[in-house]
C-alpha cells in the first residue's frame, strides 16, 4: 500500500497541470485532483498491480471531468466576478495576448479534441498511452488531434499548408 501511495503522490503534480488545463480554473482543477485522489484511493482495489498507475489516474481524472462538464451544461454556465476584464486597464504586451487567445482557442475545441490535445502537448503522453487513457484506437487520437491542430491554427489566424509527419 506503501508503494501505491508514493506512486499516487508523485503523480499529483502532473495531474494538476492536466487539470488547470482542461478546466482553466485553479479552484476547480484543484477540487477534480482532489475528487480524482479521492477515487483512487477508495477504489485501489480495482487497480491491477504491477501495471503503470499514471494512465489509470489520469482516465480516473477525464472520466470525472467529463461527468462534471455534463452536469455543468445541465445547470448552465456560472460567470465568475473576478474573471471579468475591467475596461479601463491599458493593454496587456503582445505576448500576453497571444497565450490568451490560443487559451481561447483550446476552450473552444471539442471537449474530446482538448482532452487529446492536452494529454500529448501538455503532459507530453505517448500517442499509445494518451489513446488508452480516453480509451480510443489510436487512429482516432492521431484524428483528433489533426483536427484540434487544424482548428487551432484556423481559430488563432496561423492557417497554414498542412504537412506530413511520421508516426512510429
Amino acid at each position: 500500500m506503501v508503494d501505491f501511495l508514493d506512486e499516487l503522490e508523485a503523480n499529483v503534480p502532473a495531474l494538476r497541470r492536466y487539470a488547470r488545463a482542461l478546466t482553466r480554473n485553479i479552484d476547480r482543477a484543484d477540487d477534480l485532483v482532489q475528487d480524482c485522489l479521492e477515487r483512487a484511493i477508495s477504489r485501489r482495489g480495482l487497480f491491477r498491480s504491477g501495471g503503470p498507475l499514471r494512465p489509470w489516474l489520469f482516465t480516473i481524472l477525464v472520466n470525472l471531468h467529463r461527468n462534471a462538464r455534463r452536469s455543468e451544461q445541465r445547470r448552465g454556465e456560472t460567470l465568475d466576478l473576478d474573471s471579468v476584464p475591467d475596461l479601463g486597464m491599458p493593454a496587456p504586451q503582445y505576448g500576453h495576448l497571444a497565450l490568451t487567445e490560443l487559451a481561447r482557442a483550446i476552450d473552444k475545441l471539442p471537449l474530446e479534441q482538448k482532452e487529446t490535445l492536452l494529454l500529448v502537448t501538455l503532459e507530453g503522453m505517448a500517442y499509445g498511452e494518451a489513446a488508452g487513457i480516453l480509451d480510443i484506437p489510436l487512429g482516432t487520437l492521431m484524428s483528433r488531434l489533426g483536427r484540434a491542430r487544424a482548428s487551432l491554427r484556423q481559430l488563432t489566424g496561423m492557417a497554414q499548408e498542412p504537412h506530413l509527419r511520421t508516426v512510429k
